[in-house]
């Protein structure tokens, strides 16, 4: 295997940050399988220690909240201290959402994720960077999103901390021009997983009068990728040396969209929603 492409590779080890649950746990039980020791933290400590029951190899399991810079230096430290094998490769993978217009947004609320889906990506690339610098290898995988490609009508917040999170890790990838060490961003598209569920909601954004329920439900019914692929893309991407990994078949739509209508992307995109949403529906009352 080249150098360009050995990231996350049998036997390095790797950090994963909301590993609890999700994306997160699903890289952890991945990379765990091929041999990765893996370092996992979340601020979800029920959540971390089933997904530690769900590996295979050497683990550190730690509840830590990503916002607090001084814990996830203490974590680097930590890790590297026990790390059993070289480190392949950082995930800042952490996330939450929030769930309303800019007319009706909550400053508390959009300051509470941009703290965890920006601050956290940032405080875990700063802890983990040296490491990677001084062994002059390994990657920092920072989770992005398609709304991290596009704006979409109520979710200012997670656009704006997704946005955040692109152009942070592609300034730092210019950084890294010449050494071993690689940036990567991560775009996934809909995901089977709990973030809706656990999202902050005051009222429907739409004003439908849907609960919070009703949303996750619908959210869950037109994703297109459950957490299991979702990890083996970002996994074989990059080991692949990818800078930039599309996760989902959505998310190709989404990247097209932002490339071709770059002012009425939303105008397809809600017609495919739609689409999808009734076709779920019919799927549900067959």
């Amino acid at each position: 295997m080249s150098r360009s492409a050995d990231h996350v590779i049998s036997g390095r080890t790797v950090a994963i940050s909301g590993a609890a649950s999700g994306i997160g746990r699903a890289l952890a039980q991945r990379l765990s399988a091929h041999g990765c020791p893996v370092a996992i933290t979340d601020v979800n400590e029920q959540g971390l220690k089933e997904t530690d029951a769900l590996l295979s190899g050497p683990t550190l399991v730690r509840v830590l909240d990503v916002r607090d810079a001084t814990a996830q230096r203490d974590f680097a430290t930590e890790v590297a201290d026990w790390a059993p094998a070289p480190l392949g490769a950082v995930f800042n993978n952490a996330g939450v959402a929030v769930s309303s217009s800019v007319l009706d947004s909550d400053e508390q609320d959009d300051q509470w994720l941009w703290d965890i889906n920006f601050h956290g990506v940032v405080n875990g690339t700063r802890a983990f960077l040296p490491l990677l610098a001084a062994q002059d290898s390994g990657a920092i995988v920072n989770t992005s999103s398609v709304f991290g490609l596009v704006g979409m009508p109520n979710q200012s917040a997670y656009c704006a901390a997704k946005f955040a999170v692109r152009g942070f890790t592609d300034s730092l990838r210019q950084e890294l021009r010449g050494t071993g060490v690689r940036a990567i961003n991560v775009h996934p598209g809909g995901i089977n997983t709990g973030i809706v569920r656990n999202a902050r909601f005051r009222r429907d954004p739409e004003g439908r009068g849907r609960t919070h329920e009703q949303m996750a439900a619908e959210f869950a019914a037109i994703t297109m990728t459950q957490p299991d692929k979702a990890a083996a893309i970002i996994h074989r991407g990059v080991v692949a040396g990818k800078a930039r990994i599309l996760v989902g078949p959505d998310a190709y739509v989404f990247d097209a969209l932002a490339r071709l209508a770059p002012t009425r992307y939303y105008d397809v995109m809600s017609t495919l929603e739609s689409t999808l949403r009734k076709r779920a529906r019919a799927e549900v009352n067959a």
